[in-house]
């Protein structure tokens, strides 16, 4: 066969499969409910992932260790609304040391929302404290390009010695901070009450301990999340996400000792951010990496 022969029949060959490749590609898109992605190439490393408590469309994100003491608002989509710089720790080179989740609701003002922001990092266990700090939530959020904030820290201190933590919550029923620690073979619940004097240094309240079978690195819990009524409750490790109901408004740390349910998950390259929407029907979840996928995903059920 002469070359120019091959030629004519290698290219529609070639042509064909990048379509099957391309619809391929949309098809599992679409299977796996890719709504969005990351648009800003600094937000290489997100931990954690909130919905506003002011506007339905927004949420808030954020980087882990090495990043400045700030946060990120925007679209499921991925469309940066703005970017909200805070004062930090002087302590830190960056204001803060290792931020690893997010979570948003109520504070000391009646009818206010306030976005609470966990630097609860430790890879090794050697913090003498930890910093949680609290913004009221502004509508400005959701137009403005680049703004600052107020910020109240609070100092936590673990009443068993330093250890790693990615899971930040927020329980709007009894008002307490809930803080996961992650890389234990069973981990421990942590709280501290929702209201507090600004720059307290305070001791946590250990609550309970769970276990999470699986095995070490792949079972790590890495971010959680409690709806805005306060009923459900979202743990995930790097490859499963843990659901339950609370009941009767009891004790989330009662709640989470229960066998969960366990939800659908895409497994992600590095994921550490989840978060219920708004209406408490389904969650989110992004990762760690430039430009990565933000997951829908319905609660069966709900």
């Amino acid at each position: 066969m002469s070359p120019s022969k091959k030629i004519k029949l290698i290219v529609p060959i070639v042509f064909v499969l990048f379509l099957c490749a391309y619809a391929r590609h949309r098809k599992m898109e679409k299977e796996t409910n890719i709504v969005g992605r990351l648009q800003l190439k600094s937000m290489d490393e997100i931990s954690g992932i909130a919905a506003s408590g002011i506007d339905p469309n927004l949420y808030y994100v954020h980087n882990d260790s090495g990043d400045t003491s700030r946060f990120f608002a925007i679209y499921p989509s991925g469309d940066v609304k703005s970017t909200i710089y805070f004062k930090g720790d002087p302590k830190e080179r960056y204001g803060v040391h290792d931020c690893e989740d997010i979570a948003v609701g109520p504070g000391p003002a009646k009818g206010k929302s306030y976005v609470y922001l966990g630097d609860i990092g430790d890879n090794y266990s050697v913090r003498k404290y930890l910093t949680v700090y609290r913004m009221e939530e502004q509508m400005t959020w959701a137009t403005g390009s680049l703004t600052h904030t107020p910020a109240a820290p609070i100092h936590l201190k673990y009443p068993d010695g330093p250890k790693d933590a990615e899971t930040l919550m927020i329980d709007p029923i009894e008002k307490l901070i809930y803080i996961v620690s992650k890389r234990q073979d069973t981990v421990s619940v942590y709280t501290t009450p929702l209201l507090y004097k600004t720059n307290d240094t305070v001791m946590l309240t250990r609550r309970c301990r769970v276990f999470f079978p699986g095995y070490k690195v792949f079972k790590w819990i890495t971010a959680g999340d409690i709806s805005k009524d306060g009923q459900q409750v979202l743990i995930k490790s790097y490859t499963k996400v843990y659901y339950w109901q609370r009941q009767h408004n009891e004790p989330i740390w009662q709640t989470v000792q229960r066998k969960p349910q366990i939800l659908p998950y895409k497994q992600e390259r590095q994921g550490e951010g989840i978060g219920f929407t708004p209406d408490g029907k389904g969650y989110y979840t992004c990762s760690e990496g430039v430009y990565t996928p933000i997951y829908y995903y319905r609660i069966p059920g709900k």
